[in-house]
């Protein structure tokens, strides 16, 4: 025997496997209106696409240190332009098939959906500059954070959290206009390549600093004040999900934490339920707190004792 196999000899027995398949494709889209499945196609957004066009967009934003690395100043503003236009192209097309997707039931006429695609688009755009200036002092908050970071290029070019950060600045002005899908595809581009978890819907405040960052989950109606920090491990997740009438999760309920101005969180704490951690307060590292905490706070781990264990999702 020479070790090659004649895969012309196999049986596969293909099919039925074909068969089986079509029978389980068939199964899961049976009952689509009560899971809101989408009832059949391939009109979804591209996640490869939406990758390249974060890249692209990061890289306008901060074109001497994300952009080309043969990128030169007195070509910058062209560079920028050029690649902020593309960018906008290209997502001009995601975004059209996220309202197509939303509108399956009862699809819209194509230039309806061009035209709002068109406006939100737009609208995205013109964002950028002040995306572009929260990012700053998120990085300049990294950078005055870590006595590690030798230069605010360093926390830029190879701070995972920074990075989580920059996407997810982009993923929530797309969730703010309506584009839940793509928001949420772009926010776990950001958690495949950096290891945080942070929801496109979450509100974070000014100046905001993950160091280290691997395993940190921010769910989707956490509000997070101006300058807080969080280290590795953190959670700040819902502690229960109510069940509607017909025995699904309620959806877009407040659930997840409150952390005001100048909060600390430290390594490895899980912070759960709609709960206030008060402004200037510190959590110390592995605590498990469910309640509110009054401003200026130093919660540690033998000081938050909770009997309780909740039935929680954590995330959510």
């Amino acid at each position: 025997m020479n070790g090659t196999i004649n895969s012309a000899t196999a049986n596969w027995n293909l099919d039925a496997i074909v068969s089986d398949l079509r029978k389980a494709r068939q199964q899961w889209r049976e009952p689509r209106g009560r899971l809101n499945r989408h009832p059949g196609g391939r009109e979804f957004p591209s996640q490869e696409s939406l990758r390249e066009i974060i890249k692209s967009l990061s890289g306008a934003m901060f074109p001497m240190r994300l952009g080309p690395i043969d990128l030169r100043e007195e070509v910058e503003d062209f560079y920028v332009g050029q690649t902020v236009g593309t960018a906008l192209d290209a997502l001009l097309h995601q975004v059209c098939l996220e309202l197509r997707y939303r509108h399956r039931a009862e699809p819209l006429p194509a230039a309806e959906v061009e035209r709002q695609a068109v406006e939100i688009v737009r609208q995205f755009g013109a964002k950028l500059p002040s995306v572009r200036q929260v990012l700053d002092l998120d990085v300049t908050a990294a950078y005055q954070g870590d006595p590690a970071a030798r230069s605010v290029d360093e926390v830029l070019l190879c701070y995972p959290g920074v990075i989580a950060v920059l996407y997810h600045r982009l993923a929530h002005e797309l969730y703010a206009l309506g584009l839940p899908l793509l928001a949420r595809m772009v926010a776990e581009i950001a958690h495949a390549d950096t290891g945080i978890d942070i929801h496109p819907g979450a509100t974070i405040g000014r100046s905001f600093f993950i160091d280290h960052g691997t395993g940190v989950v921010v769910g989707e109606t956490a509000i997070i004040g101006d300058r807080v920090r969080l280290y590795q491990m953190v959670t700040l997740g819902a502690k229960r999900f109510p069940p509607g009438e017909n025995g699904e999760l309620k959806k877009g309920l407040p659930r997840h934490p409150i952390l005001e101005d100048d909060v600390v969180v430290y390594a490895g704490a899980t912070i759960l339920g709609r709960i206030t951690i008060g402004r200037g307060s510190t959590i110390g590292g592995n605590v498990w707190l469910t309640h509110d905490v009054p401003p200026d706070s130093n919660i540690t781990q033998a000081g938050a004792v909770d009997v309780e264990v909740p039935n929680c999702g954590l995330g959510g």
